[in-house]
């Protein structure tokens, strides 16, 4: 099966709130850039990436996360990231049910996160 129909399947799966988020979380990564690519990684988690991993999500009991993979790295003026803030490389946004997504803010981080990667393979 193709990373996009696990995806699709996986999102099918998940009754009420968390697959309309995880549905919309992934329509709001891809019209931020029409050449990013689905991923099936560590045994289900759906990954997006362009020139290097951008971001993972899982479906938890009570949450969608949201993990970037170079959060630490990636400026957050709107303060989206409200997980994982210590580590040294990942940063998540935790959504809960009835949370709103900030959009237009989200996009402005997977773009940041998609230059970022570009950036660092320029310099491989």
């Amino acid at each position: 099966m193709k990373p996009s129909e696990q995806i699709d399947q996986l999102i099918t799966g998940l009754n009420g709130w968390r697959g309309k988020m995880l549905a919309n979380l992934r329509k709001i990564i891809h019209d931020c850039d029409p050449e990013i690519i689905e991923e099936w990684k560590w045994m289900g988690s759906p990954c997006w990436s362009h020139d290097g991993l951008i971001c993972v999500a899982n479906a938890h009991k009570d949450k969608v996360k949201l993990t970037f993979s170079q959060g630490a790295s990636l400026s957050d003026p709107d303060k989206l990231f409200n997980a994982g803030r210590q580590g040294n490389r990942w940063r998540a946004i935790d959504l809960y049910e009835g949370d709103k997504i900030k959009e237009n803010a989200l996009k402005i981080l997977i773009r940041a996160a998609i230059d970022h990667n570009k950036v660092k393979k320029s310099r491989k």
